[in-house]
C-alpha cells in the first residue's frame, strides 16, 4: 500500500512548502532525501571522470556509474545492462532512434505514429521526410483511445517503423504495446515505445512486451533532469551506427578515421552525466522499494476517485477513457467549451483570452496557483493532438506517490472556486 503522508516526509520541497499542492508530476516529479544523498555522495566522495582514470577515486566513480546502468537495466526488465543507453531525456532518446534507424530507410519508406503523440515522438521522425521517408498518423477513437483499426489499416510493406506513446501525456490512456508489439513484427516493423508516462507508473519489463526500443526519462520518475535511457535489443543497438562524435564513443581514431567503441559506449560521447544515473539509480531503488504494482494500484485508485468526482461537476469537460484500468495518472480537462486555435487571435492577444462558453486553460491554473495548486495548462507539446480534439489548450491535473485523496479534493474545491471566479 501507497501511504502518501509518509512519502511525503522524504521530499523536502514539501516541508518547505507546506501549503504545497503538487499536481503536475507528468512534467517533473519531485526529487526524495534519497535521491539527493546518492548525489551528494558521489560528488563528496569520489567525483571524477569514469572509464578513464586509473586511479582509486575514477575506479569507484566509474563502478557506481556501470552499477547504475545494471540496476536500471533490471529496473526495465532487461537482462543484460548493455542494452541500456544512457542519454539526456526521453527527447534525446527518440532522436538518437530517429537519426540512427533513419540511416537506412529510403524514399517512400514510411514510419507510423499516432495523433495522440508528444511532439518529441513526432518532430525527430519528421526530419527524415527530407530524404523522402513518408510519416503517417494513426487515429483515436471518440473515447480517446488509440484506434487499432486505424493502425493496422495504414501499415503496408512500406512501414519500417511504428513508434507510439505508451501512455498518453493528455488522454492518459494505456496502449496495448504488447498487442501492437505482434501486430508491427508480423508485418516486419521494429517497434518503438515512448516510456515517459509508463516507465515512473507501471511495473515495465521489456522482454515481455517485446519491444525492440523503449525510451524514458529520469526526471518524471524521481531522478534528476539530464538523465534518461534507451533500451534497445542488442543486436539492434549493436548494429546502428553512432549517435554523436567525440571521446568515449571510439577504440581508435586516426587521421584517416576511427573506429567505434562498443555498445553502448559508442553511443555515449563525451563525459556522460555521471551523477545523474547515479542519482537516477537511487530513485529506481526508492520505486522498487515502494512496488511498482502498489504505485500503479495508488494512481488507479486516485484517477477512479477523481473521475467520479469530476462526473458532479457541470460543465467540467475531461479526456481519455473513462475506465480506470485503461487510465493512467494524468487528468485533463477544460471547464465549459474553450475554443480550437486562433492563430492570429492567440499569437496577438498578450493577455490571456476567455471564450463565451468556457474558461481558457491559462485562467484555469493560475486562479488554482493562488490556492496553491499546481497543474499544467497548454497544448502540453501535442498540439497536432488539441487540433484533433478541437481545443486550443487544456488543464491537465497529474498524480503520484505523494499524492492522495485529499489533494483530488482540495483540487476540486479549486475548480469550484475558478468558477466563481468567472460566473456572471
Amino acid at each position: 500500500m501507497i501511504n502518501p503522508e509518509r512519502i511525503k516526509k522524504d521530499f523536502p520541497i514539501f516541508s518547505n512548502n507546506p501549503d504545497l499542492c503538487y499536481l503536475d508530476s507528468a512534467a517533473t516529479t519531485q526529487k526524495p532525501r534519497q535521491v539527493v544523498d546518492a548525489i551528494e555522495n558521489y560528488y563528496y566522495s569520489c567525483n571524477s571522470n569514469v572509464h578513464r582514470g586509473i586511479y582509486k577515486i575514477s575506479e569507484d566513480a566509474t563502478n557506481r556509474f556501470e552499477s547504475s546502468r545494471e540496476n536500471i537495466s533490471k529496473f526495465i526488465g532487461s537482462r543484460d545492462p548493455r542494452q541500456v543507453v544512457f542519454t539526456r531525456n526521453t527527447t534525446e532518446s527518440l532522436n538518437l532512434l530517429a537519426y540512427t534507424l533513419g540511416k537506412s530507410l529510403h524514399a517512400g519508406d514510411e514510419i507510423l505514429l499516432s495523433t495522440m503523440e508528444h511532439h518529441s515522438n513526432m518532430i525527430p521522425w519528421q526530419f527524415l521526410r527530407e530524404k523522402g521517408v513518408i510519416v503517417k498518423y494513426a487515429d483515436i477513437t471518440p473515447e480517446g483511445t488509440l484506434d487499432l483499426h486505424d493502425l493496422t489499416g495504414k501499415m503496408t510493406k512500406k512501414t519500417k517503423i511504428v513508434s507510439l506513446t505508451h501512455v498518453s501525456n493528455v488522454l492518459g490512456c494505456i496502449n496495448p504495446v504488447n498487442e501492437i508489439a505482434k501486430i508491427a513484427h508480423d508485418n516486419s516493423s521494429l517497434f518503438v515505445v515512448d516510456g515517459a508516462q509508463s516507465v515512473p507508473h507501471m511495473p515495465i519489463d521489456v522482454e515481455r512486451m517485446n519491444c525492440d526500443f523503449l525510451a524514458f526519462s529520469g526526471h518524471k520518475m524521481l531522478g534528476p533532469a539530464g538523465i534518461g535511457g534507451l533500451y534497445g535489443r542488442f543486436d539492434l543497438l549493436d548494429n546502428l551506427p553512432p549517435f554523436m562524435g567525440g571521446g568515449e564513443m571510439i577504440l581508435n581514431v586516426s587521421l584517416d578515421g576511427a573506429t567505434w567503441n562498443e555498445t553502448p559506449l559508442k553511443f555515449e560521447a563525451g563525459t556522460p552525466n555521471i551523477e545523474g544515473a547515479i542519482g537516477l539509480s537511487a530513485a529506481v531503488d526508492y520505486l522498487r522499494k515502494l512496488g511498482m504494482d502498489n504505485v500503479r494500484n495508488h494512481e488507479k485508485e486516485l484517477i477512479g476517485y477523481t473521475m467520479k468526482r469530476a462526473s458532479e461537476v457541470e460543465d467540467l469537460i475531461f479526456y481519455g477513457p473513462r475506465n480506470p484500468e485503461m487510465h493512467g495518472g494524468v487528468f485533463t480537462f477544460n471547464i465549459g467549451d474553450v475554443p480550437a486555435f486562433d492563430l492570429e487571435r492567440d499569437l496577438s492577444e498578450r493577455s490571456v483570452s476567455i471564450s463565451s462558453n468556457g474558461i481558457h486553460p491559462h485562467d484555469t491554473a493560475t486562479i488554482m496557483d493562488r490556492d496553491d495548486i499546481a497543474i499544467r495548462s497548454g497544448h502540453h507539446c501535442a498540439m497536432p493532438l488539441m487540433t484533433r480534439l478541437g481545443v486550443s489548450a487544456t488543464s491537465r491535473a497529474s498524480f503520484y506517490v505523494y499524492n492522495s485523496k485529499e489533494d483530488v479534493d482540495r483540487f476540486f474545491a479549486a475548480i469550484n472556486d475558478v468558477k466563481v471566479a468567472f460566473a456572471k
